[in-house]
């Protein structure tokens, strides 16, 4: 395809394109003149992702070369790819700070027998919220989350069912990338939704 189908099919502007382009996120099309190159369906892909990890992700163009790079690294390792473009494991790994919120992460984890890096951001996340509701007076023991976290576990088994058919470690990248992110607020309004619901059920006249 042209530069001009690249742009269209993507949703990416040919200048954006031509930038990516310049800055070796993109590989380069196939000449067919001077001034003219042709694109195929891997670069349409390609193109996908690095939209995803700029616009979804928030990531500069910087961090997105150095995914770019490391994914093509782990391109025959599924799981270091999808860890990678979800960002539950950082570029240049390094182990989460030790503190009583991360040992209790630790237990959790522990527990639910899960095989979980010690550098992934989410644990970090989850220790720093820990942290934050001690600090209001609400705290919460590891165990109180165990319930949380065998449905965490479920949701899973369901994103990764989504996964399955995909061959391309590309498109596997994006798809997991765009039902992350992009779910989670779905999920979070089926909460809310779920809350109401029980309540009224336990409470309402």
């Amino acid at each position: 395809m042209r530069i001009s189908e690249l742009s269209r099919r993507s949703g990416v502007s040919v200048t954006t394109i031509k930038y990516y382009l310049r800055e070796g996120l993109l590989a380069p099309g196939r000449h067919t003149a001077a001034t003219q190159a042709e694109y195929d369906d891997q670069h349409l892909r390609r193109l996908r992702l690095i939209r995803a990890l700029t616009g979804v992700r928030g990531l500069s163009v910087s961090t997105t070369r150095e995914v770019l790079d490391a994914l093509a690294e782990h391109a025959g390792d599924t799981h270091r790819l999808l860890g990678l473009a979800l960002g539950s494991v950082r570029v240049g790994e390094k182990p989460a700070e030790a503190g009583p919120e991360a040992a209790e992460v630790d237990e959790l984890v522990e527990e639910m027998d899960w095989d979980v890096h010690r550098s992934a951001p989410a644990r970090a996340a989850l220790a720093e919220t820990l942290g934050s509701l001690r600090d209001l007076g609400v705290p919460l023991d590891w165990r109180t989350l165990l319930p949380y976290a065998r449905l965490a576990e479920r949701t899973a088994v369901l994103d990764l069912d989504q996964l399955e058919h995909l061959e391309d470690p590309l498109e596997a990248a994006e798809r997991a990338l765009l039902l992350t992110v992009l779910l989670e607020p779905a999920l979070m309004a089926l909460r809310r939704m779920a809350q109401e619901n029980e309540s009224a059920r336990r409470h309402a006249p």
